[in-house]
């Protein structure tokens, strides 16, 4: 079984939504906000930026109540590709599941988690 098939029935088993990010198909920073944007359905209003990722990450209202459980499997190839939008988008990925989180400052029926299982 696969790493991120893995950690998505681990998701599901707690009662969490998984989203299943293909990182064969985030080679750069554009292609990675697309990725996202597509496995958490985000609306068309969608900025395609880094500003615009977290504002969406953070609110996550088109979305049921509950835990959504982004997992990132091969992230590690736009590690390698492009160092500078790994971290970027990394940096992002983290503040939005802090402000989600249990203690986070976005009080909301929706939380956020990222898996990256590689």
């Amino acid at each position: 079984m696969s790493a991120g098939k893995e950690a998505a029935d681990k998701a599901f088993a707690r009662g969490a939504y998984p989203h299943l990010l293909d990182g064969t198909r985030t080679v750069d920073k554009d292609t990675t906000l697309d990725a996202i944007a597509e496995a958490l359905s985000f609306p068309d209003y969608f900025g395609k930026n880094l500003d615009a990722l977290y504002d969406c990450l953070t609110d996550l209202s088109w979305l049921p109540a509950g835990e959504h459980v982004l997992i990132w499997s091969g992230s590690s190839g736009l590690r390698e590709r492009d160092p500078k939008a790994y971290l970027a988008v990394r940096s992002v990925l983290s503040d939005a599941q802090r402000a989600l989180g249990p203690s986070g400052d976005r009080k909301d029926s929706r939380r956020l988690t990222v898996v990256l299982p590689d």
